[in-house]
């Protein structure tokens, strides 16, 4: 998508709207950025700068003309993690790091690939995400004092259950006023931003009845800088690099889908289209500049994305907006924001958390109870209890074979033969018994995929065929859309098997992707031109003309129309037998 074309129309009235949405987006992400950065274990400012920066960035150069990109909740549990293990200065090299994967994810054109992660694995770890994210805030919720932070949700909750004595009754109040103005405030004033009225309600409060007594930004992490920080390199080693590229890795893959969810969801609300391979790098640039300043790593918000939208954005001007009105606010107002209690930031990242937790989805799948909600579950309770890293590579392992197994049971091998009740003797498989059943021709009817997974059946079926003695084998595959290396190595080994007896193998009905893959083999040469044929009734034919008349004599099993003049070693009529399959072979 060129630049001229997400700026296209533009005029006076597009700039007033930006003007409009990106002013609301940005007091909407203020609080949002300090607290996604205190839950992720860093000092409030950087949250601020990683929405001025990548927010700038990544609606620049992303390929969506309505993302807002900046810190998020998706990224806590990793980024808390990398802290505690590696520190501060790690988490700004292992987000340069996803940077670059996520540049090179779209040179190298992988947008698509993304959109195959399953919805159980996503919907999974996002709602045990949700369940980090808000447990993580019990403590300051409570005003709990002496808490220590452990990677592990389990180890977290230990820690609050052995501290709740230290609970602070101030700090419960002004939490309690903060998330009632939270809740309350889309239903009285559905325009101002919820979250920054009930900090700024929370914080008044705090300060006039409760004053000194509750846990604030400035006491915890102190005052925030009114300026940008200066432009400084991390310190980087080949050891370093090694040590943070699977932090990096799960940081890109997550950043990769969640700014693609959240552009599909613009493009959704809008009838735009995004580039994807655009959007990534667009959010590579970012996270590669952004460490450079001191923020931590960021990707494409839905809600934020959603409010720009609902607010009348028309280009990406909304979002560098957004980004030069939280420039602003830390330029001039940073000095107030440290006497902001953590009590009322903790119900601002509770709601996030329940909204982010799609739990009507969560439910429904868990009611399917399928495979699905089996790897919906893995996934969640692995995400909660051990790592989100983990709970990925589980839960696609999981659903890579749930997927095989399905795949491998819609493979279907039918043995058929003709019904003389059709007028053109249309083959099916309620023709087959043990009293009609060619001796010397085996019909299959091949349904579904012939790949790694699926062997067994196929494999099984046709070994009954040429235990059968069934020298003339004719596999009908126009339902089979796909063949690999491995299903062409099972019919090359069936091909082998019935030549090595002495018999013959017909195909009909081969599709596009199949047949190039038996040429580029080499199988369709060596089974012959001649055994392939675009119809089943042809492929009868031929395999008439090569069976055994003596064994057909005195037969009984009337298998085809030709068999009662064989039986009795006469020709077959004289005149050209009735094609077997129907005349359009709709079946095939």
């Amino acid at each position: 998508m060129r630049s001229s074309g997400r700026f296209a129309g533009y005029d006076a009235q597009s700039l007033r709207r930006d003007l409009i949405s990106g002013l609301i987006v940005g007091i909407v992400a203020i609080p949002l950025a300090m607290s996604f950065a205190i839950a992720s274990g860093v000092k409030p400012q950087y949250g601020i700068y990683t929405t001025i920066v990548a927010g700038i960035l990544i609606s620049l150069f992303g390929g969506s003309r309505f993302q807002i990109g900046g810190p998020t909740g998706a990224f806590v549990p990793i980024l808390l993690g990398v802290v505690l293990q590696y520190g501060y200065e790690k988490l700004l090299l292992a987000g340069a790091l996803a940077g670059i994967m996520l540049v090179l994810m779209g040179v190298f054109r992988l947008g698509l690939l993304i959109q195959f992660i399953p919805k159980p694995v996503t919907i999974g770890f996002t709602a045990g995400i949700a369940v980090i994210i808000f447990t993580g805030q019990i403590a300051n919720f409570l005003g709990l004092s002496g808490i220590r932070s452990h990677e592990h949700t389990l180890a977290n909750l230990k820690e609050i259950a052995t501290h709740l004595s230290t609970l602070n009754v101030s700090s419960v109040t002004t939490a309690g006023i903060s998330l009632a103005v939270i809740l309350l405030m889309p239903k009285l004033a559905p325009k101002v931003p919820a979250s920054l009225a009930g900090l700024v309600v929370a914080t008044i409060v705090a300060a006039v009845f409760f004053s000194g007594e509750t846990a604030t930004i400035g006491s915890a992490y102190g005052a925030i800088p009114s300026a940008l920080p200066t432009l400084a390199m991390p310190h980087v080693t080949l050891d370093s690099i090694v040590q943070m590229l699977p932090s990096a890795f799960v940081i890109a893959m997550l950043g990769g889908i969640e700014s693609l969810l959240s552009a599909v969801v613009a493009d959704e609300m809008t009838g735009k289209r995004h580039n994807s391979n655009r959007e990534l790098i667009g959010q590579g640039i970012a996270n590669i500049v952004t460490p450079l300043f001191g923020g931590i790593p960021a990707t494409g918000a839905i809600a934020r994305t959603a409010t720009n939208i609902k607010s009348g954005a028309v280009s990406p001007l909304s979002g560098v907006v957004h980004g030069l009105l939280v420039l602003a606010v830390l330029l001039l107002f940073a000095p107030f924001a440290s006497d902001i209690p953590l009590a009322a930031m903790a119900p601002v990242l509770m709601v996030v958390a329940w909204n982010m937790s799609e739990r009507k989805q969560f439910i429904r799948v868990l009611r399917t109870k399928t495979s699905d909600s089996v790897i919906l579950a893995i996934t969640f309770l692995l995400t909660v209890l051990t790592s989100l890293t983990t709970a990925v590579e589980i839960g696609l392992a999981a659903a890579v074979i749930v997927f095989v197994k399905r795949m491998r049971d819609s493979l279907k091998v039918t043995k058929v033969l003709p019904d003389p009740a059709t007028r053109r003797g249309k083959v099916a498989a309620h023709m087959v018994r043990e009293d009609r059943d060619c001796p010397q021709i085996g019909i299959f009817t091949i349904e579904g995929p012939l790949f790694f997974g699926a062997g067994r059946p196929f494999e099984r079926t046709i070994a009954e065929a040429i235990r059968a003695e069934q020298k003339i084998v004719l596999l009908r595959m126009a339902k089979v859309p796909l063949i690999d290396a491995t299903g062409e190595s099972q019919l090359a080994a069936l091909e082998a098997e019935v030549r090595s007896a002495g018999g013959t193998l017909l195909l009909s009905g081969l599709l596009p992707q199949p047949k190039e893959m038996l040429q580029k083999t080499g199988l369709y040469g060596r089974i012959g031109a001649d055994r392939f044929f675009e119809h089943t009734g042809a492929a009868i034919d031929c395999a008439l003309l090569l069976l055994n008349p003596a064994k057909c004599f005195g037969c009984k099993h009337n298998a085809f129309r030709e068999c009662a003049a064989l039986s009795v070693g006469a020709a077959p009529g004289g005149a050209k037998r009735q094609p077997a399959g129907d005349a359009a072979e709709a079946v095939n």
